[in-house]
């Protein structure tokens, strides 16, 4: 039973105990329950991650911005077309540190959804964020960004306008910045669309996120011609955050409750900017030539990444 599965029923066994009078059913329900919590979350694989980094009830972009940073103050626009809903970016306090804060942003709801392109950027978005990083090394401001995507937007009107030109850009430009860069993976991180908000130097990741260069059910369909195969694609693609941090490609994870997070959890928070301002406080002594050199060195060794 996979892990949406096992909610389901929970669900269902909640709504059965809260309705019924009888003593002996609703204890023979509650012990149902307790071993299906145990057995769901006591086995999670590959596929119940990235079920778990997609749920509409998990903190976005928003959350972070509102209980980590003070003071923030969003810009719009790159300065050459229009403003992407998908890609949200500003300057923010971090205990009094000025930072550059950008991520991707989904909605809750399914019109914040469509607004949002359900957090698929356009050439637009990526463009912005780079013009808000350019900006940010031009004040000596440390970027901090928040990556949760499943790609960059695929439809027509988007490879018109550049997709693949702004995400090589991004890659490019964020290469070479001499202003300390802090990417924290919240959701998914899906395929050159992730990428382009993550040349960091530290890479972070929630422990029920995932990083990868396409989703389940892309890398199932290409390679066995069969999306429901997207389980087992999963298990192959080493997509988790324990995966990537066995690999050396992710510095530090940060642990989650035993169903994910949801709007109620509050220590992520502080534990993040604590982390946060921990970490600037040792890369913002580096030169901007170091911080480069160190970034090249972290990127051209991924490559050669394995398992510790």
């Amino acid at each position: 039973m996979s892990l949406q599965e096992a909610e389901d029923r929970i669900r269902q066994l909640d709504a059965e105990i809260s309705d019924t009078d009888d003593k002996e059913r609703r204890k023979k329900l509650q012990h149902e329950k307790n071993s299906l919590l145990a057995e769901a979350y006591g086995s999670i694989s590959s596929y119940d991650r990235v079920y778990l980094a997609r749920k509409s009830t998990r903190p976005g972009v928003r959350d972070y911005i509102d209980r980590i940073f003070t003071d923030f103050f969003e810009m719009h626009g790159d300065r050459l077309m229009r403003d992407d809903p998908a890609i949200i970016g500003g300057i923010a306090s971090l205990d009094g540190l000025s930072v550059t804060v950008i991520g991707h942003l989904k909605g809750k709801t399914l019109d914040e959804n469509l607004k949002c392109n359900f957090g698929m950027p356009n050439p637009e978005g990526y463009r912005k964020a780079l013009r808000l990083m350019k900006q940010a090394e031009k004040f000596r401001r440390p970027i901090i960004s928040f990556i949760d995507t499943p790609g960059a937007y695929p439809g027509l009107e988007s490879e018109m306008h550049g997709q693949g030109e702004a995400i090589a850009r991004n890659l490019m430009e964020m290469g070479t910045l001499t202003v300390p860069i802090i990417s924290v993976v919240i959701g998914e991180g899906g395929s050159g669309g992730a990428l382009a908000l993550s040349v960091a130097d530290r890479i972070w990741m929630l422990e029920n996120s995932v990083y990868s260069i396409l989703s389940p059910e892309g890398f199932a369909s290409i390679l066995w011609k069969d999306a429901s195969r997207a389980r087992e694609a999963a298990d192959l693609m080493k997509l988790t955050a324990y995966d990537l941090y066995d690999r050396g490609i992710v510095d530090r994870l940060f642990g989650e409750p035993a169903a994910g997070l949801n709007e109620k959890s509050r220590s992520i928070y502080e534990r993040m900017k604590n982390a946060l301002l921990q970490e600037l406080s040792v890369l913002m002594k580096l030169s901007g030539r170091s911080l480069v050199e160190q970034r090249y060195k972290k990127y051209r060794g991924i490559g050669d990444c394995s398992p510790k």
